[in-house]
């Protein structure tokens, strides 16, 4: 399924009828659109799959339909309270993915239309509570290529500002190199009606709410996120891939990042960071070969990181899945040498 995430597939989705499969979250990280690095990092997909099921639980618990159906333990699929161990296998729902046809430099989305059923809506549905230095935002403010008045800002805040409202941005989701749009572009691609991009809007408004609601409670800042949504049999909205982990939101614990953000900081100070960019900014489609393969993490690095997922695990979730960790500040105390 891709580079971090294996899908097996256990009936296909139709076009009046929702498959049925399970993702199976490994232990490999991707950066700076690699594809898998060299080293694993230790139960981190158990670690990433107990977070993804409390968030959507929490949902659930709140009427916002998902695609998830339990953890995977003795072959069957349970909720986070049956669960007597951690587990990396989640079972699901699964949708159609129909690939926008490329012409050129275009996509033609002209299939995604207000009747389809079962399928993945085309979008990465985002939500900004803080405006942090290197945020793609501010870059693209700077730019010129996005108006602060289109959403509701006066004037660019402090990065370690949060926001009072959170911004909700909108990327394409199915492209070669996805791109940021304006929502009335997201919504006449994806086929939305008026109403389904208020519930579109509401979902994420949710979503959001739950997750940083329970990171504040033990002490993590939830800066920003993503959600992806799709059709389910009667064209309601559904929440599916994966929710509320260090990989789909940037999380702070006293302005240190929680997940691979550290891991992006040691590969820049190599050479092969330099060579990498270097093959990239040649538009050869072979740069990865160009820049030749990533340096191994030190043991220490990797065994701290893997730390740092199972303490997140551990406190977002309220129980001690991982006994081998200590408390999360404990653990982001440790990694402070390598930021």
């Amino acid at each position: 399924m891709g580079s971090v995430k294996d899908l097996h597939v256990e009936t296909q989705a139709t076009e009046d009828r929702l498959g049925r499969g399970r993702f199976v979250f490994s232990d490999r990280y991707s950066v700076f659109d690699w594809g898998s690095m060299p080293d694993d990092i230790p139960r981190k997909g158990e670690a990433l799959c107990v977070m993804s099921a409390y968030f959507f639980e929490q949902l659930e618990e709140l009427g916002i339909q998902t695609h998830y159906r339990g953890l995977v333990e003795r072959g069957q699929p349970l909720r986070l309270q049956d669960m007597a161990t951690p587990s990396n296998c989640m079972e699901v729902d699964l949708v159609r993915v129909i690939q926008p046809r490329q012409e050129g430099d275009r996509y033609d989305y002209s299939p995604f239309t207000g009747r389809l059923t079962t399928v993945l809506i085309p979008l990465e549905i985002i939500y900004r509570n803080y405006l942090p230095e290197g945020s793609s935002f501010r870059r693209r403010v700077e730019s010129g290529r996005v108006d602060l008045a289109d959403y509701g800002l006066e004037c660019m805040p402090d990065p370690d500002q949060p926001l009072e409202l959170p911004v909700f941005d909108v990327s394409t989701k199915l492209e070669d190199t996805d791109r940021y749009i304006s929502w009335a572009d997201a919504q006449e691609i994806a086929g939305l009606t008026d109403g389904e991009m208020q519930a579109v809007s509401g979902t994420l408004t949710t979503a959001n709410q739950i997750i940083t609601d329970r990171c504040r409670e033990v002490g993590i800042e939830n800066l920003d996120g993503k959600i992806e949504l799709a059709f389910g049999e009667k064209r309601q909205l559904l929440v599916v891939d994966a929710l509320g982990t260090p990989d789909e939101c940037r999380f702070q614990v006293d302005g240190f990042h929680v997940g691979k953000e550290i891991l992006r900081r040691f590969y820049e100070s190599t050479d092969w960071y330099q060579h990498m960019k270097e093959a990239q900014r040649s538009g050869d489609a072979e740069w990865r070969e160009m820049a030749g393969n990533p340096p191994h993490l030190p043991d220490d690095l990797r065994s701290a990181v893997s730390d740092l997922y199972l303490a997140c695990a551990n406190e977002l979730t309220g129980h001690r899945w991982f006994d081998e960790v200590n408390s999360l500040s404990e653990v982001v105390g440790r990694l402070q040498q390598w930021a």
